[in-house]
């Protein structure tokens, strides 16, 4: 068919039947004679780009494409198909360099695939290998991933890479100590700043895992000496974090490990700074990684204002990256904050499947209300099955110390948490020890309570000692709430 022979105002309704009967040269001549009175038209390119690669002419459907894509950055897809096109081209350099500006979230597994394509198509099939190994991990079949991964290293030589990706492996396998083993202790590093070199070696993100590994394992502590580790930058000073020294720019998922690992030191005022920076600069484009962690930090702050204003500003996100169980439960603790009442059956059905944390968020509706009573009488429904639980037996302890009268109860409850890591005193919270001195004061046990003491003074002057610049203030916090 000749555009000649189309009428006005029937073009699309043309073009798409002829597309729709396989009719591509037909409907590209059409596209063609229009693009020639509309350059800029991005249904014509969009169309013709679609119809060259069906009959095989690769090379205008790659220039199609890079037209939209120029016009149009905002559509990741166009950006795709100008990859795939370029490959279908054999064009396989201009192809990987296209496939390097995916960069959103959702085209992570096209970009693989399409990688994965190229190195086939030149013949490196290590390097596909690789591709594999990195789409497997996504589907979860993580040691398939480990043994492409080894396959390919066995090829290639030791790269960087490769190593950590075996490491992330391991990490989701849950086999921890064999996922990083490497020593850092007494080494000094110096500053390479933002680099083609620190990308290359991937130490930025073996720290990180490195983090990761110690927070599992419980060893808080670790996991930020994993990450103060870090190669430092050339253009430090622009942020600092409290009690770490200056070193920006962080890579954005070293930023948010830094907000997971030292929220239990930070006052809310350090946390709404800083997550407020985060947010702004990062939030964009890393959101699949750190939409579910930003909304559990906002809880743990107590800024349910600020919790409830994500969630309505991203229900797209919010259904999409949020569990079932974590919405209900966040629901719940919104509710709290303008109906207590309404916050209790959901509480209650919820407790099927996270038993703990829906009856800490339970009994915290009454706590605030200071109804000890009611508190206590809540977790006494729960012994059965919390008695061997750490944060049970703490928050038990915390309600019988506020009821005044049971203070020797309290003891019971304090006295094993607190002896249980007595050859680190200082890992346990000030409150944890001062509410513990107290107790004992107040039952007549002043040896205990002093030597409890003498104990928090030993470590502090040795961390002194140590760390001259560590701040500790625990047994400051002792002396106050005894006074």
């Amino acid at each position: 068919m000749s555009p000649a022979g189309v009428k006005d105002g029937e073009h699309t309704a043309t073009i798409y039947s002829l597309i729709k009967e396989s009719r591509y040269g037909d409907a590209i001549q059409i596209l063609n004679s229009q693009l020639e009175k509309h350059m800029k038209s991005r249904a014509a390119l969009s169309l013709l780009g679609y119809c060259s690669f069906h009959t095989q002419d690769f090379s205008t459907a790659a220039e199609c494409y890079e037209q939209l894509s120029l016009l149009h950055p905002e559509v990741e897809d166009y950006r795709l198909y100008h990859g795939q096109s370029l490959a279908r081209a054999c064009c396989y350099q201009d192809a990987m360099r296209a496939s390097f500006l995916l960069d959103q979230p959702g085209t992570y597994t096209r970009m693989i695939k399409l990688q994965a394509a190229i190195k086939y198509g030149e013949e490196e099939y290590s390097a596909a290998k690789v591709k594999s190994g990195c789409l497997l991990f996504q589907d979860q079949q993580y040691q398939d991933a480990c043994r492409n991964f080894s396959s390919a290293m066995q090829t290639l030589g030791y790269q960087p890479a490769l190593s950590y990706n075996m490491a992330v492996c391991f990490y989701s396998m849950k086999n921890y100590k064999l996922s990083v083993g490497m020593t850092t202790e007494g080494m000094e590093v110096r500053s390479v700043g933002n680099t083609l070199v620190l990308h290359e070696t991937c130490l930025v993100e073996a720290f990180n895992l490195k983090a990761a590994v110690h927070l599992q394992m419980k060893n808080l502590e670790g996991a930020q000496d994993a990450l103060t580790d870090m190669p430092p930058r050339t253009d430090q000073n622009q942020l600092m974090f409290p009690g770490l020294s200056a070193q920006e720019p962080f890579p954005p998922v070293t930023f948010g490990n830094l907000l997971l690992l030292y929220c239990n030191t930070w006052y809310s005022t350090w946390y709404t700074t800083w997550y407020s920076t985060w947010y702004s600069t990062w939030y964009s484009t890393w959101y699949t990684t750190w939409y579910t962690p930003s909304h559990q930090l906002h809880s743990f702050f107590q800024y349910f204002d600020l919790a409830a204003d994500v969630l309505a500003e991203n229900a797209h996100l919010t259904y999409k990256y949020l569990s079932p169980y974590l919405y209900e439960f966040l629901d719940a603790m919104l509710t709290c904050q303008t109906a207590p009442e309404e916050q209790v059956p959901l509480t209650l059905r919820l407790a099927g499947c996270r038993y703990i944390p829906v009856l800490m968020a339970q009994a915290k509706i009454y706590w605030s209300r200071e109804n000890y009573h009611m508190v206590e009488k809540i977790f006494h429904k729960s012994v059965e099955l919390c008695s061997e639980q750490d944060s049970w037996r703490l928050n038990v302890a915390h309600v019988l110390f506020m009821e005044d009268h049971k203070y020797k109860e309290a003891i019971g409850f304090y006295e094993p948490l607190v002896k249980k890591n007595y050859h680190q005193i200082l890992s346990v919270s000030a409150v944890v020890l001062a509410n513990l001195c107290v107790s004992y004061i107040m039952t007549s046990q002043n040896e205990e309570a002093e030597e409890l003491m003498r104990k928090i003074e030993k470590e502090e002057e040795q961390i002194s000692y140590d760390s001259p610049d560590k701040k500790v203030f625990h047994l400051c916090i002792v002396n106050l709430v005894i006074g």
